[in-house]
């Protein structure tokens, strides 16, 4: 993805705000303007989106062939959190980027993706939330996208973010409304996808570079003893899942999609989807098969008939 304006990279972010720390404030974290920025893609970019998230990874199934060949091109929803990925946007915000970590990803889809477009994105922090000294804080940072020339948006997107460093600022206390437990019932299907070893190198390559993910020393930093996959690579794994099983491959049915963070996946290891269907959609939750650790927890999808 392609955007019309350079940014600093976030090793130097990293190092400016720890040279220059800014105060964090309720007010200058809900009134922090975040410039608008003008992103493009095109089909090699869905495809390679695709393809990071562990799509085609059959050969002969003409299924997932569709979201990593041009012939027939379709676009996973979950893509949209890389469109306009922008790890700059909490630069001047105060926190400190080294001890944030994303907590949750919500995702409404008003239309389907198109396989190519310019987009403009303008995100901004719609609520913070104070857990006391030392305990953190919740920000709930949204981002609207839509085509340029256009005012329909084509999806809404909402991260949560757990700034771990930065509470005791005098925000607010509570948090953005919860997601739903799973259901106690077994399960109406299982889904398992093997990750790549390098698909961390691979998913980067869609817009998100920072070095946790690749490079062992930083990760070695931030208290892995390797770099980790993407947390929003594990969702759109876990979106494949729901795709694949509750919307027969058809991304245009699934208008909503939403989970938690709970684990760090290592690239290689295997994630299992289990999946509970609902009036609405489905409720799913995925582990790591390998250490049976679950690394997505209440998530929630939205399909259409």
């Amino acid at each position: 993805m392609a955007m019309t304006l350079g940014r600093m990279t976030f090793e130097q972010a990293i190092a400016r705000s720890l040279q220059s720390p800014r105060a964090v404030t309720l007010d200058g974290l809900l009134g922090l303007d975040i410039p608008e920025q003008t992103y493009r893609y095109d089909q090699r970019d869905c495809m390679l989106y695709a393809a990071g998230i562990g799509m085609g990874a059959d050969p002969m199934d003409r299924r997932q062939l569709d979201f990593v060949y041009e012939k027939n091109l379709k676009v996973m929803p979950s893509m949209a959190t890389v469109i306009a990925w922008d790890d700059s946007l909490l630069f001047d915000s105060g926190i400190n980027l080294f001890m944030s970590v994303h907590g949750e990803q919500r995702l409404t889809m008003h239309r389907p993706l198109p396989p190519a477009a310019e987009i403009l994105s303008k995100p901004r922090i719609t609520a913070a939330y104070d857990k006391g000294e030392g305990r953190g804080a919740l920000l709930v940072v949204e981002n609207t996208l839509r085509e340029a020339g256009s005012d329909a948006a084509l999806c809404t997107m909402e991260s949560v973010v757990f700034a771990r460093g930065d509470g005791g600022f005098g925000g607010p206390s509570g948090g953005p409304e919860k997601l739903p437990d799973p259901p106690e019932r077994t399960p109406d299907a299982m889904v398992s996808y093997a990750t790549l070893p390098q698909a961390a190198l691979i998913y980067r390559l869609s817009g998100d570079p920072n070095p946790l993910h690749c490079d062992p020393d930083f990760a070695a930093k931030a208290g892995f003893d390797r770099p980790i996959l993407h947390g929003l690579c594990t969702w759109g794994n876990a979106c494949h899942a729901v795709v694949a099983e509750c919307c027969d491959y058809r991304p245009e049915r699934l208008t909503g999609f939403a989970a938690r963070f709970t684990a760090p996946v290592f690239p290689g290891e295997t994630i299992e989807t289990a999946i509970w269907r609902t009036d609405a959609g489905a409720q799913f939750r995925a582990r790591v098969v390998e250490r049976d650790v679950v690394v997505l927890n209440q998530g929630l999808a939205t399909i259409s008939a």
